[in-house]
């Protein structure tokens, strides 16, 4: 699969957080620390304010955990097909169930503990029981017979990561004996399997993935050896298969670059071939089909993505033949190759979701497969070693709607939403999707997606929450969450504002807000909350604004500016502190970063630009909303120096602000709350409990700060 994303690289400050929903109530074991052990660090002087919170934390803790038992049956992707077998992952590890024979009970393939080394750590609870810090399976990978398996692990409180390769054999013994267990790999973030007996792999140094290994595995042992080495500091370098197992690329990416090297998993040849060298601003993507390569290339009208063919012994630049360009407007966001299709998800100039099939014998007759209303995300299924070539199964959600699975014949453009069982899945939510547009201040079209299960002549006395992120051209996080369905059960609006800096409608989205013109996005949110307004839903004292990790600069930038446009705010691993991260070239993200921020120490006009909105440097004595900042006190990727600087600032200015106008119109005070939690996890917890305890805590925060009374269940009559 050419994942669209991935052009752009992992170490991003990123705003996804991936929770595998129908796995967490019984795979996520393991629990971490809540309680940091006593210290007088700055850190914990600042971390107050959570008491207040408490009682109703515990009350939405409960709720979220019914709301999650309610849809702890989600579909997703987390099943891994091979010819004879079916694998998934348990808390303690991977299991598999014989196809051939359905009631034999599952037999164990890893145990995870076999392989954590005695490295777990444990840490006291105020004095209480011991938790315990473990391992968890992330990624798992067949090789083409099913003779081995490999999969990554993640330790639950650090940035770690493990790479464990199993020995297969048809009939496991009943006690899995750790011989089966060929070698364990660290550091290991992205791998592929190119032969039964050869696996490639990246290894992951601080936040930086610059080189690419390969693993042969023989009777006699093992064997390691370099393939490849990035030396730009800007670069990320993965390895991903083509759908159809026959070539391996290894994709070295930057903010703005893209270069592709290939082998060829059909012949015994080790050197790379290179398709294209790089060159500036041209970002690309292959797949293959039938010793061929379909590309995705921003070579399209206006700099975007197309879709061009080269073959596979040429592939350089000047072979390339164009074979689709979508309509102006339209944005692709992935591509797959499936038998002699080509399959394109593409955000319509709507906003909406479509699949468009390029059948690659005759590319002149492509069509459009809508794709429901409400679908605001989808997730492609990986094929297993025994399906089907010319199906693309796959996965669509909303925040509000679980996954439903569908599958696609491009043979006959036939669109299938079926259950497990085989039955037509209804849509029996009694909810509203609807897509707006917010004239920004230069007249640019600003969508924004809304959801509401309140009548619309009631959306004036709902309470609002407006999601944001506008960075690095990735589309704002909508996949479904929980959460925001119990939400919506209790009679809020949620708004999805999908400024410029994100990529919903294509690259030139965030060329159009970046560096110099980063303050575009702060203009479009602006919008975005007086059309809402204006528009009848909600109103500034009952809403709140809720970003993760980049999406901190344009809130935190609104807040500087129009502080009486929200009443709350939340924030997660927030950005905070811009121009004093632009202007330490020694932290991890800085030299990449400067494609999409700015360079604030060689160029006055990224200067002038970064000063001109930075969240910290803007910080005013005035009357701000309620804020929660959650931040991680091992998060490599927002420091959390600018954290403490930001909430210590805000603090002060308010504190100006009340003590030399005691008549504000703002009163009470705004609550700024600091929860700094243990560890690295810039993305949220790993464990679900941990996770649960955030998102009550966000809830208490939110009702509480815009004087709301909580939701209580519906007593059933007797």
């Amino acid at each position: 699969m050419a994942a669209v994303s991935s052009l752009f690289g992992c170490s991003a400050r990123l705003a996804a957080r991936v929770r595998p929903v129908c796995k967490q109530m019984t795979c996520l074991s393991s629990q971490r620390c809540l309680a940091r052990e006593k210290s007088t660090s700055p850190a914990d002087h600042l971390s107050s304010g959570l008491e207040t919170y408490k009682d109703l934390q515990k009350y939405f803790n409960k709720r979220l955990r019914a709301t999650y038992r309610r849809i702890s049956n989600t579909s997703d992707h987390s099943v891994v097909c091979g010819h004879h077998h079916v694998y998934f992952i348990e808390g303690d590890g991977i299991y598999r169930m014989d196809k051939r024979q359905r009631d034999l009970e599952p037999e164990q393939v890893l145990n995870v503990g076999q392989v954590s080394g005695g490295e777990e750590e444990t840490r006291s609870k105020n004095g209480g029981r011991k938790q315990t810090f473990q391992w968890v399976v992330q990624r798992v990978r067949l090789s083409p017979q099913e003779k081995h398996l490999a999969a990554t692990l993640k330790a639950t409180h650090r940035e770690e990561l493990r790479c464990v390769v199993v020995k297969l054999e048809k009939e496991m013994s009943t006690s899995l004996d750790p011989s089966h267990i060929l070698l364990t790999l660290n550091k290991v973030l992205s791998f592929e399997w190119a032969t039964d007996e050869v696996l490639f792999f990246t290894t992951l140094e601080g936040l930086r993935c610059s080189r690419v290994f390969r693993l042969d595995l023989s009777s006699g042992g093992s064997r390691i050896t370099s393939v490849y080495e990035e030396t730009r500091p800007d670069v990320f370098v993965e390895v991903a298969l083509s759908r159809d197992r026959q070539i391996l690329s290894i994709n070295c990416n930057s903010r703005t670059s893209s270069e592709v090297l290939l082998v060829d998993t059909t012949t015994n040849s080790a050197e790379p071939l290179l398709v294209q060298p790089r060159q500036m601003d041209l970002l690309y993507h292959t797949e293959h089909w039938r010793r061929t390569l379909i590309i995705l290339a921003n070579t399209g009208p206006g700099q975007e993505y197309q879709v061009v063919q080269a073959p596979l012994s040429n592939p350089s630049m000047v072979s390339w033949v164009s074979l689709f360009a979508p309509s102006s407007g339209s944005a692709v966001k992935d591509m797959d190759v499936v038998g002699d299709h080509c399959v394109l998800t593409v955000r319509t100039p709507a906003n909406e979701l479509v699949l468009i099939v390029i059948p690659l014998i005759h590319p002149e007759k492509a069509y459009t497969v809508p794709l429901p209303t409400w679908a605001c995300a989808i997730e492609t299924k990986r094929p297993g070693l025994a399906d089907q070539c010319k199906v693309f199964d796959f996965l669509i959600s909303s925040p509000v709607r679980p996954p439903s699975p569908y599958c696609l014949y491009p043979e006959d453009g036939l669109l299938l939403s079926v259950t497990e069982d085989g039955s037509v899945r209804e849509n029996k939510d009694n909810y509203t999707t609807a897509r707006l547009e917010a004239c920004s201040q230069d007249g640019t079209l600003v969508p924004v997606t809304l959801f509401h299960a309140v009548p619309v002549e009631g959306l004036r006395q709902a309470p609002l929450l407006a999601h944001v992120y506008g960075a690095y051209g990735r589309d704002l996080h909508m996949d479904f969450c929980p959460e925001k369905r119990l939400l919506l059960e209790q009679g809020w609006a949620l708004a999805y504002c999908h400024i410029r800096g994100g990529g919903e409608r294509g690259l030139s989205w965030q060329r159009q807000a970046r560096e110099e013109r980063k303050l575009k996005g702060v203009e479009d949110l602006q919008a975005c909350l007086q059309h809402l307004f204006s528009s009848g839903v909600s109103s500034p004292s009952l809403t709140a604004l809720t970003a993760c990790s980049a999406g901190a600069v344009p809130v935190g930038a609104l807040c500087n500016r129009h502080p009486h446009m929200m009443r709350a705010v939340t924030l997660q691993a927030p950005f905070l502190d811009v121009l004093g991260t632009m202007e330490d070239p020694s932290l991890p993200l800085t030299l990449e970063d400067r494609e999409e921020w700015g360079d604030p120490l060689g160029n006055p006009k990224h200067r002038l630009s970064i000063t001109s909105y930075c969240p910290l440097h803007n910080i005013t004595p005035q009357c701000y909303p309620s804020m929660l900042l959650t931040a991680y006190s091992s998060d490599a990727r927002v420091p959390l120096a600018g954290v403490l600087k930001y909430t210590e600032q805000l603090r002060k200015v308010i504190h100006t602000h009340f003590t030399t106008d005691p008549k504000s119109e703002c009163k009470p005070a705004p609550n700024i709350v600091l929860n700094i939690q243990p560890g690295a996890n810039h993305l949220g917890p790993d464990d679900f409990d941990l996770m649960l305890e955030e998102e009550a805590l966000n809830l208490a925060f939110l009702y509480k700060e815009l004087g709301l009374d909580p939701p209580r269940r519906k007593r059933k009559k007797s």
